[in-house]
């Protein structure tokens, strides 16, 4: 049991800013699963297609994380959270801008751009709020900020309320709902950036204020086997998360289901989700002060095994019911999946996040396939046993596959 403090008092108001940042992207991707099933409205494609969104967000993690990483080992963390921002507002600004051409494309392309800047923001800030306290309690403060996080992700669909309450059917205007939020955002991102540019922030030096042992630092990180099966597992997870997240509106609001809601009600229904998300990583981070975050993360992705076939069945409210639990057992996992991947890593820390922030990508291989899964079968629900081996894998990492093996 550890009752190690959170933070120490030299780096208090430093974790609140890098906490706050947490915030700020998560209400990004909260907005982000309402679109999906908005834009299969109003502008009649597939739920494959829609899928399309969450590709161009997580590819950018994908394309972004490693120069990120290369970015901050040479400028450190402070300039790679200006970066982060300064394309986060640039991606928001140019999505409000280009609202009036009525592009799909064109919103991919610079929903892209956005996504470069949260993948280099999660590059720093998931590394460096570890750092920002005493090492035993690095699981419980990345879980800590990722509850911010998650309380975004609690917000952003409600913003997608303004978004299908002011849809207007005008040429021209299927899209002028997103101007408004977005050019919003993009303003908010600027000043926050402008914030880190005149603040002074500690900057962790980890070839000198954490050393790896000697066994671990002198091997290349692909002989680091608690990293690339953390690697797997946040690949696994991003997959299974993104996927579930991306249909919660469909398999809700779809008409085949037992019991179904009208689609003006997805962004609350989505909301709720988000809330136990939420939820589940701020009581993660109070339990993991008693409980061992390994075994923590394992028995959580066991509960999503037992709980997605419930999901499957369409047995009414206890499918529903079974669905928004494993929103709530999913909370923990991307920051303690992160946060035991890079532990010991000492100077290799910022490029061995380049690559689990990489991972990401999953985000953008299962939505487009799990909505394929829907189109073919004509059932959301089925799409809903295809996360199962991701999180078997997950249990799988967190009862073994993260120890770390000294030995060359």
């Amino acid at each position: 049991m550890s009752t190690k403090k959170l933070t120490t008092p030299e780096y208090l108001l430093p974790f609140a800013l890098i906490t706050a940042l947490f915030f700020l992207w998560g209400m990004a991707h909260g907005m982000l699963d309402v679109l999906n099933k908005h834009f299969q409205e109003i502008l009649q494609i597939s739920k494959a297609k829609s899928g399309l969104i969450q590709f161009a967000m997580y590819m950018a993690y994908f394309s972004m994380a490693l120069p990120a990483g290369y970015f901050m080992k040479r400028f450190g963390y402070r300039k790679g959270i200006i970066l982060g921002l300064s394309l986060f507002a640039v991606g928001a600004l140019m999505i409000a801008a280009t609202t009036g051409f009525e592009s799909y494309w064109m919103f991919l392309i610079f929903l892209f751009i956005l996504g470069c800047g949260l993948a280099t923001l999660e590059t720093a800030a998931n590394p460096y709020t570890t750092k920002l306290g005493p090492s035993e309690s690095g699981e419980r403060r990345i879980n800590f900020s990722q509850s911010f996080n998650g309380l975004a992700w609690t917000v952003g669909p409600l913003i997608g309320v303004f978004i299908y309450n002011s849809n207007s059917s005008g040429d021209g205007e299927k899209l002028k709902s997103l101007m408004l939020p977005y050019f919003v955002i993009g303003l908010v991102v600027l000043a926050v950036a402008l914030l880190f540019v005149f603040t002074k922030l500690p900057e962790i030096n980890e070839d000198y204020d954490e050393p790896a042992s000697d066994s671990i630092s002198k091997k290349p990180l692909i002989k680091d086997r608690h990293l690339v099966l953390g690697v797997i597992a946040q690949f696994a997870y991003c997959a299974a998360q993104t996927g579930v997240f991306s249909y919660l509106i469909n398999y809700l609001t779809d008409k085949g289901q037992p019991i179904h809601f009208d689609t003006s009600y997805g962004p609350y229904l989505l909301s709720v989700g988000f809330a136990l998300f939420m939820i589940g990583r701020m009581s993660g981070s109070f339990m993991m002060r008693y409980f061992n975050p390994s075994r923590m993360l394992a028995l959580y992705a066991l509960m999503c095994v037992l709980l997605l076939p419930v999901v499957c069945a369409n047995i009414g409210w206890f499918s529903i019911i079974a669905l928004y639990g494993i929103f709530f057992f999913m909370s923990i996992m991307f920051p303690t999946i992160f946060a035991l991947a890079i532990k010991d890593l000492g100077p290799k820390t910022k490029k061995a996040s380049s690559y689990i922030i990489m991972s990401i990508v999953g985000g953008a291989v299962f939505p487009p396939l799990m909505g394929y899964i829907a189109d073919v079968t004509h059932s959301m629900s089925i799409g809903f046993l295809a996360p199962i081996p991701f999180f078997a894998y997950i249990f799988y990492y967190a009862l073994s596959g993260h120890k770390i093996l000294t030995t060359n």
